[in-house]
């Protein structure tokens, strides 16, 4: 198939290329610069210059390409995990996604574009007991920046999936980790507890889906290729608590154990959206993935790890 990439240099982008390329599917991707792209010229990758905010420009563009599919990957999020970083992008963040995203829907749908895939978010759901579905509500009533953006994200796949002549997909990610993101060996969030900066919060009961961001385009390829119109969870199998995760996080860094603070004090030093990430936050169910998209994702590598060094 021929297959149109927005986001491409982004975190997800550059696996997802890798994947789509490997399968044999001719590739296009819209970029702002030829700077940024010029590993995609080398992989084989055809260039359309234009700038979301551009809706002529972008029209245009996937009108020239004539793909079948359109990936949609976009976001700007900082390098760093902070409550600082992470504010102060929140602006664009939401523009590109809410207006960027919209200009490249409208253009897919002008173009004819067959099916449509966009990123969205796995964690948002409404915090209860056991694991959330495609089903289950999203958490409007949450930590302001949390319900905010489960307005964004309902908003964002309503407009997707209710677009005429579209076969709309809506990929909700976990949790990133693998090369390039916050997670990694060297990603701020690594460095972070090394310096014992990122505390379990109360009784660290919050319950966090991950994915590797291969594991992110094996699935996104394979949405691409047989998904059926609608929502998906990508996540692996094993949701953890914070208390899970970020103790066996640090092992694996061979940093010091994570402080544990209350939730007093996080309210505190971090608000309000810093406890319900912490003590509040509900895990996703990947069935309908791993059933329709034969998804197989991998067990979390600090976990294995540790495992393996424990067993040795």
């Amino acid at each position: 198939m021929k297959i149109f990439v927005v986001g491409a240099t982004g975190a997800i982008g550059r696996p997802l290329i890798a994947q789509l390329l490997a399968q044999g599917h001719e590739v296009a991707a819209l970029t702002r610069s030829l700077e940024k792209a010029q590993t995609l010229v080398e992989q084989g990758v055809e260039l359309a210059i234009a700038d979301v905010f551009d809706a002529d420009a972008v029209k245009a563009a996937i009108t020239r390409v004539q793909p079948e599919v359109v990936i949609e990957q976009l976001t700007s999020l900082p390098k760093t995990y902070t409550n600082e970083s992470m504010s102060a992008a929140s602006a664009l963040n939401t523009r590109i996604r809410r207006e960027g995203g919209a200009n490249v829907l409208a253009a897919a749908q002008a173009a004819g574009v067959r099916r449509y895939l966009r990123q969205s978010i796995a964690f948002w759901a409404i915090p209860g007991a056991g694991l959330a579905d495609e089903e289950t509500p999203l958490a409007f009533d949450a930590s302001p920046a949390v319900a905010a953006d489960a307005h964004i994200v309902t908003e964002i796949e309503r407009r997707l999936l209710e677009t005429p002549n579209l076969e709309g997909i809506a990929l909700r990610y976990g949790f990133l980790y693998g090369p390039g993101t916050w997670f990694a060996p060297d990603g701020d969030v690594a460095q972070q507890v090394r310096q014992q900066q990122f505390p379990i919060v109360g009784n660290g009961e919050g319950v966090w889906s991950w994915i590797h961001i291969e594991d992110a385009a094996i699935a996104t390829v394979a949405a691409a290729e047989r998904g059926n119109p609608g929502i998906y969870l990508i996540t692996d199998d094993r949701p953890l608590t914070v208390r899970e995760w970020l103790s066996a996080y640090a092992q694996w860094l061979n940093a010091p154990p994570p402080p544990q603070i209350s939730v007093e004090e996080a309210l505190r030093i971090g608000g309000a959206d810093a406890v319900y990430y912490g003590t509040q936050m509900r895990g996703a169910w990947n069935a309908k993935a791993k059933r329709e998209l034969n998804f197989q994702p991998r067990s979390l590598e600090w976990l294995v790890e540790s495992a393996v060094a424990r067993a040795s």
